[in-house]
């Protein structure tokens, strides 16, 4: 389906205490919740989007682990402040935020994912432009890392759509934006 006034949609996983990553970018906290067969809805999710946004430092992590980028055959715009010539489909963007958000929201297409990291997180919610809020809590008490939320962005009122648990004790939130 193709609509214009596409949704933002920030799919994101963080420990209990709201930490999206350890302190030296460590992800392993998510390692506690694999499970063989079980994508949490991922698969359904991003069958839904035609576009990515996240920054580099996200990026830089994702290419250090795989072999070749998991999002290549879809519109990807990789927030940056250096310039990079496009690889494929990708685009290393390094303008402003909300002009490239605004401006993908106003285009025919599907859902627009925002795939971290808590940088560019926080600079859309300053300026309101995540639609809804797909939250996976991994049962962890991390103490210390990368905060998915930061202090000083604006009130935002949301509204519960649905929650989900899972035998590995991944909760799943999932929030439309209702405005202040």
């Amino acid at each position: 389906m193709v609509v214009v006034d596409r949704k933002v949609i920030l799919y994101i996983a963080m420990s209990l205490d709201g930490y999206i990553a350890k302190p030296n970018d460590d992800l392993g906290f998510l390692s506690l919740v694999e499970q063989e067969g079980e994508d949490y809805g991922y698969a359904t999710f991003i069958a839904s989007v035609d576009t990515v946004v996240m920054g580099r430092k996200t990026y830089d992590w994702i290419m250090r682990h795989v072999p070749e980028f998991h999002h290549a055959d879809k519109r990807s715009y990789i927030i940056t402040r250096t310039p990079k010539p496009a690889i494929g489909n990708t685009s290393f963007y390094t303008a402003d935020l909300k002009d490239l958000i605004l401006k993908l929201k106003s285009e025919a297409g599907k859902k627009i994912f925002i795939d971290g990291g808590a940088e560019i997180v926080n600079a859309l919610l300053r300026d309101n432009l995540i639609d809804e809020f797909v939250i996976s809590i991994i049962p962890i008490l991390v103490g210390n890392g990368t905060k998915l939320f930061q202090d000083g962005r604006p009130e935002q009122n949301l509204k519960l759509v649905s929650t989900k648990q899972f035998k590995t004790g991944l909760t799943q939130l999932h929030y439309k934006s209702i405005g202040v």
